[in-house]
């Protein structure tokens, strides 16, 4: 009886998988009639509304020089970016975290990376972002993005990340 049993199983899962029609996902594997219009596949990076495509093709994070917290011209690409992102998807909101390399006291690297996220969210309010869609918050050298003590390493977390969340903005 149990070996009946797992036959039946098995026949039944050939007979469901036969019944599979691929023509109906547009012979691709994306399901056109949920939304995967011409290639684009819903929060995906492709998706330019996605926090993903945002992550990948128009960059979060910006980074500084040591003990600065001035948006150089590399960052000011970048938010720019991000500016021009959020002035298109207005659902979004961003929290900016500032972030310090492991050098200094705790207090002092908190305060440096509140600087760095209030320059970024400064920076973005200058482009347009309305500020009730922007917060901030300080790590300082808590949450590194690399560790080891190097100035490779040093460099990667000096930043401010922009961290979207779609809401009612407040």
């Amino acid at each position: 009886m149990n070996i009946t049993f797992k036959a039946v199983m098995v026949v039944s899962a050939f007979a469901l998988a036969a019944c599979n029609n691929p023509a109906r996902l547009g012979g691709n594997g994306v399901d056109q009639s949920a939304g995967g219009a011409a290639g684009v596949i819903p929060g995906s990076a492709n998706d330019p509304t996605s926090i993903a495509f945002f992550q990948q093709n128009v960059g979060d994070r910006v980074l500084f020089t040591v003990d600065q917290s001035t948006v150089n011209p590399e960052g000011q690409v970048v938010l720019d970016g991000q500016a021009n992102w959020l002035l298109s998807n207005t659902s979004y909101t961003a929290v900016i975290e500032g972030h310090a390399d492991e050098q200094g006291t705790r207090e002092y690297n908190l305060a440096l990376g509140e600087r760095r996220a209030n320059a970024a969210r400064d920076y973005l309010i200058s482009k347009g972002i309305a500020g009730n869609r922007l917060q901030i918050v300080t790590f300082g050298k808590e949450r590194p993005a690399e560790i080891c003590s190097t100035e490779a390493c040093y460099s990667k977390n000096r930043r401010a990340v922009t961290v979207l969340a779609t809401g009612v903005t407040g």
